[in-house]
């Protein structure tokens, strides 16, 4: 995040993000068919999964908003790219495309702290976790096709035998827009 930006307030950079998170949904989501247009269904799922699970934190970001009645719309995407020179390029992307989303939600957190926003400051602090989840994963599957030697039946073994483990509930998640009412 530039000077420039930690001078907006939280709610305009929380808008931003949005649009960052819309963005990383729809780039999982090509990177997802492309995997799933070279025969690797497994990494195609984990990536169709990664889109969804974007959207959900966008769609979360959105509700934040509507809940304090701040000002909201949705706009247009940044490019989103859908041609890669390898599976492993694709996965390489998405890892640093995740890790650059880090430094945004980082900054989210400190223009809140910087601004007195500790409602907002308390909000993103779920999204911190997850991106330090969401880079782990991405680092371990870049380095399981590092080690795979070029054969990615190993890595869509792994993918089926590691990466599919039941998702955990957190009672902490944030409501996304359009869910239901608890």
């Amino acid at each position: 995040m530039t000077d420039t930006e930690l001078d907006q307030p939280f709610p305009t950079l929380l808008s931003t993000q949005i649009r960052r998170g819309f963005t990383a949904a729809q780039q999982y989501l090509a990177a997802a068919v492309y995997l799933d247009s070279n025969r690797l269904p497994q990494l195609a799922k984990h990536c169709y999964a990664k889109s969804d699970e974007q959207r959900a934190h966008a769609l979360r970001m959105v509700q934040y908003l509507l809940d304090r009645d701040l000002g909201i719309q949705i706009g247009g995407l940044d490019e989103v790219r859908s041609t890669f020179e390898s599976p492993r390029a694709a996965i390489a992307f998405l890892l640093a495309t995740a890790q650059t989303r880090s430094g945004q939600i980082t900054g989210l957190a400190r223009a809140a702290r910087q601004s007195g926003d500790y409602l907002g400051e308390r909000f993103i602090q779920w999204f911190l976790k997850e991106q330090v989840d969401e880079v782990a994963k991405m680092t371990t599957l870049l380095t399981v096709i590092d080690r795979s030697t070029s054969d990615l039946f190993d890595v869509e073994d792994f993918i089926a035998r590691e990466l599919r483990a039941p998702q955990r509930v957190d009672n902490a998640t944030p409501r996304m827009a359009g869910a239901a009412k608890n």
